[in-house]
């Protein structure tokens, strides 16, 4: 019963997605006063459907907790001895489920905008509510006809295939749904352009309304990221944290343009110049968001992180994304010669360097579309097995990222309209003179190549630029210390938002960049051998054997030895899952917070030796710290009262006094 249930709302959702999607595009198309009515019934027909697709979703989510093996869909990805956590996150685990989470999110944005946007122009709410509809309709029509959830199996089996292992971790738990929340808050920033473009008119209002749901997204989609690598990280035990694998590359790429819309709906809102180029961003954000979605499901890429699903979804998928991409694309090239700039500023400007911002993100984007697109190209095409992996990728991105960075520091530092150069980076000479004494002492120091220089020193000055705002902002140093204070705390929250935002970036670059001298070691070890890495000693003692309530495995023992001294235990593991017929690595790590030391443990050999991995990451964990801080930026811009609205507050008007 439950299980009809969730179908049933369902099939009400996208019912109700559809009279959303034409009562409000009709009414706003009557206008403000004759379609009243039929604007008026968008925002509770928005919350009815959310409503109806949390149902389906809460169903769902029962039919796993309860193990319902009569649902096809629980008996391919769940399994009675599963653990309750992975039991609940297999609902999205999986195709059919992520779907109906992807829905629910949307539906979710849907009511977001139906609750939050009052202040919002009515025939302009209208039209975001109809667009959002329409994307609704498409993946509602999607699930329903070729991915329900719901589909009964008979005869019942008595206990099901269980969850990918892989996915079976807390990492793979909380990493889709964060992702899809900015894959789906995309579709926000593009329904508003959509609807400005319907009514054409972008003015500095609209660029307002639409970064606090882009910020939002960015937010979400930095933190998902940073969780599915994370989780590459210490579950699949290469040692790394990205690998430039397609499905990695389809989560970049709507990130590096959503980063790109953001600094563009700045220059909308502060000057209201940059709307067609910002339009456009939204537009084709959305569109690399589809393009992950179509990439992942539909069975053409070979992927640790792809649902192997048949072509047929991906056709109508590749139909979906046709529709909305080229009806977007058209809508643009027909409305947006109408949208003439009004923000006139020299190219040495803060809104200068926000151009280049933008330009280097979108050539990055570009890069990387081409580089994961074009294998698939050249084999349907030129019937060419090529592939295209990190080698590529890292030659090609590098020498963008550089200039980026250093554009980054730079550019809040410069005044809007017109600026000095010279002038900007004079406020920055403390930095430089930071940085280069860094590249003197690293020299000299450290015999290690020259592009790990590149990446610490570009950290470096990404951090040190963003104090220098701050100290600017407050004028440390040039008024009195309780000044500063006063000033500090009277700062908007979007400003320290950006600048911790910034440093964070920072930060991430640090990790990254120690990747470049972090040393591998691979050896086969018997029990009481030992062997070295970095500053320590490594003492292999044995395996021994493991289990867990749905798996079997090898515990590993390397004892961990620095100046003579025990310090600790590394104790990897190997894991067979008898059920999903599948082996995973659990890798071991201990961090002091400034490196990694990371252990994995493969195959026994006849001779009782085990392989034995290992690697010293130094700034490893300043990735993840990074990216969370850049996420946290956000958050703390986002809690600026003047990104959450788009007007003014309302102020009561005096109440006048009676005369005696």
């Amino acid at each position: 019963m439950i299980p009809e249930l969730g179908h049933y709302a369902l099939v009400l959702a996208l019912l109700l997605a559809g009279v959303q999607a034409t009562l409000t595009l009709a009414g706003a198309r009557l206008g403000e006063t004759r379609g009243a009515l039929l604007i008026a019934a968008g925002p509770p027909t928005a919350l009815a459907q959310a409503g109806f697709v949390a149902l389906a979703f809460l169903c769902l989510m029962w039919s796993y907790a309860v193990s319902d093996f009569s649902v096809a869909n629980v008996v391919q990805n769940s399994h009675s001895l599963k653990p309750m956590l992975y039991k609940l996150t297999g609902t999205w685990g999986n195709h059919e489920g992520s779907m109906v989470l992807w829905i629910l999110i949307l539906g979710l944005c849907s009511a977001a905008v139906a609750g939050f946007g009052a202040n919002l122009p009515a025939t302009l709410r209208a039209r975001v509510l109809g667009v959002l509809g329409l994307v609704s309709v498409g993946f509602l029509l999607f699930t329903i006809l070729t991915s329900n959830p719901f589909e009964r199996v008979w005869p019942i089996p008595e206990d099901g295939r269980d969850l990918n292992p892989l996915l079976q971790d807390p990492g793979l738990a909380f990493h889709p749904p964060f992702l899809y929340l900015g894959y789906v808050g995309t579709a926000v920033a593009f329904a508003f352009a959509c609807a400005a473009l319907i009514e054409g008119r972008v003015d500095a209002a609209w660029g307002r309304w639409v970064r606090p749901w882009t910020l939002a997204a960015w937010c979400a989609l930095t933190l998902g990221i940073a969780l599915g690598s994370w989780w590459a990280y210490y579950e699949l035990g290469w040692g790394g944290f990205w690998f430039w694998d397609p499905v990695e590359n389809a989560s970049l790429m709507p990130w590096l343009l959503a980063t790109a819309l953001l600094h563009s709906a700045i220059v909308v809102e502060k000057r209201e110049a940059l709307k067609v180029w910002t339009i456009l961003l939204a537009i084709l954000t959305f569109s690399l968001s589809l393009l992950g979605t179509f990439l992942v499901r539909s069975g053409i890429l070979n992927s640790v992180h792809a649902f192997a699903n048949d072509p047929e979804r991906g056709v109508f998928i590749l139909i979906l994304l046709a529709l909305t991409v080229g009806g977007s694309l058209i809508l643009f090239a027909w409305r947006a010669p109408a949208l003439a700039p009004q923000g006139v500023f020299a190219p040495i400007s803060r809104e200068g360097a926000l151009v280049l911002n933008n330009l280097l993100l979108a050539t990055l984007c570009g890069v990387v579309f081409v580089g994961t697109l074009y294998p698939l190209f050249a084999d349907l095409v030129l019937g060419a097995k090529i592939t295209v992996g990190p080698p590529f990728f890292n030659a090609t991105t590098f020498p963008l990222f550089l200039p980026l960075l250093a554009a980054m520091a730079v550019g809040p530092l410069l005044p809007w309209k017109r600026a000095d150069l010279w002038a900007a980076l004079a406020r920055l000479r403390l930095a430089l003179a930071v940085v280069a004494a860094f590249a003197v002492v690293y020299l000299a120091a450290v015999d290690r190549a020259a592009l790990p220089l590149l990446g610490f020193a570009a950290a470096l000055w990404v951090v040190l630029a963003a104090a220098t705002d701050l100290a600017e902002r407050i004028r440390l140093g040039a008024v009195p210390f309780a000044d500063s204070w006063r000033r500090l705390r009277g700062l908007p929250r979007g400003a320290i938002g950006g600048i911790v935002a910034h440093a964070a970036v920072g930060i991430c670059v640090a990790g990254i960049a120690g990747k470049g001298i972090a040393p591998e070691r691979i050896t086969l070890l018997k029990p009481g051998e030992t062997t070295t890495i970095a500053a320590y000693v490594i003492r292999f003692e044995g395996t021994r054997p493991v289990a867990g309530p749905n798996w079997t495995g090898t515990e590993g023992r390397l004892v961990v030895i620095r100046d003579g001294r025990e310090i600790g235990v590394l104790a990897p593991q190997r894991r067979v899952y008898p059920v999903a017929r599948m082996n995973t690595t659990e890798a071991a790590i201990r961090t002091s917070g400034l490196a990694d030391l990371y252990g994995v443990i493969g195959e026994g050999s006849e001779d009782g030796a085990t392989v034995v991995r290992l690697h010293w990451n130094p700034l490893a964990p300043w990735i993840w710290v990074g990216a969370v801080l850049m996420a946290l930026g956000g958050v703390v811009s986002l809690s600026d009262r003047r990104l959450r609205v788009g007007v003014p507050a309302r102020r009561r008007a005096p109440v006048p006094v009676a005369a005696e």
